[in-house]
């Protein structure tokens, strides 16, 4: 085995030209670590919000930083006390720099890969999965209401319209009109995001919003509070600006978490009863191009990296 893996980093904030293939010393699990040889890493769009320094307060960042948080591999070493896994293990979950042939983590963030799902695919499921989870915990949801999803067609979109369905809520989800067909295929009803949303939603809704959830940070909380009749019931992945509105930003804090969540998430994709689009897979070296794809918008499920 090699003594050394590349890894993708950027050693001050920026655009994506901040980004840089570093080759780094393999690291030694330590007491409860495990060592996952990385296999797929999942991009996403938190990932460049950390790099180009719009999230420093909420997540300040010590440099050099490896992007990315969500992995699938094989676990090639453990650490002193784990005994949840042993090398040859793959696994799924996050682990810190995830943009890496290698990566250290915590069994607890790890959870076993069921064999029929890809690398790809594995890798993509856990920060999206994890996140609508959280979300539809936190708001509360029930039986019969309705749900406006702002950012419907991208990984943590696409989760949460797919899971709101199943319990029986009736969801409008924003997308540019080229994912309108794909939205309806998961059983929202979709409308255009922007200028001009409320009035869309109440077209569609007429029955009005009983909670909302800005997957996308488009600027569009004002209009969300205004159609969920105010901020109780507005919760944000993705709007720094949160607190200006009254609704709360959630970050995944160990409170907020959805135990099991992630196994039966990844469950429920490997027997093919949710589904999440890999929208393009790049090569490690190619972090940069696929930060921006992700920058840019209007991906519809989950872009990925492979070393």
């Amino acid at each position: 085995m090699t003594d050394t893996y590349r890894s993708i980093a950027f050693t001050e904030y920026g655009d994506s030209g901040v980004l840089r293939v570093l080759e780094r010393e393999l690291p030694e699990p330590g007491p409860g670590q495990v060592r996952v040889a990385v296999r797929a890493a999942s991009v996403n769009p938190i990932d460049w919000k950390i790099r180009s320094g719009l999230m420093a307060e909420v997540f300040p960042t010590e440099f050099p930083a490896i992007p990315g948080g969500d992995i699938a591999g094989v676990i090639d070493a453990v650490g002193e006390g784990v005994s949840e896994f042993a090398a040859g293990d793959e696994v799924l979950g996050s682990g810190a720099g995830g943009y890496a042939e290698y990566v250290l983590a915590k069994p607890a963030s790890l959870i076993r890969k069921p064999e029929s799902l890809s690398w790809e695919l594995a890798a993509a499921l856990p920060a999206v999965v994890s996140t609508a989870y959280r979300a539809l915990n936190l708001l509360d949801l029930q039986k019969g209401e309705t749900l406006l999803i702002d950012g419907a067609a991208g990984g943590v979109g696409t989760i949460a319209v797919q899971l709101a369905v199943a319990r029986g809520l009736t969801v409008v989800g924003t997308a540019s009109e080229g994912n309108h067909e794909y939205l309806r295929s998961l059983g929202a009803v979709p409308v255009q995001y922007g200028e001009g949303l409320s009035a869309r939603v109440r077209g569609v809704a007429p029955q009005g919003v009983d909670a909302s959830f800005d997957a996308s940070g488009r600027g569009s909380l004002a209009t969300l509070v205004e159609l969920t009749g105010g901020p109780k019931r507005v919760i944000t992945i993705a709007a720094p600006d949160a607190a200006d509105h009254g609704v709360r930003f959630t970050s995944g804090t160990p409170a907020e978490q959805v135990p099991g969540s992630l196994a039966e998430g990844a469950a429920l994709a490997a027997e093919g009863k949710l589904d999440l689009p890999i929208a393009r897979v790049y090569p490690l070296a190619e972090a940069a191009a696929a930060q921006d794809e992700s920058e840019a918008g209007h991906v519809r499920g989950k872009l990925v990296l492979v070393p």
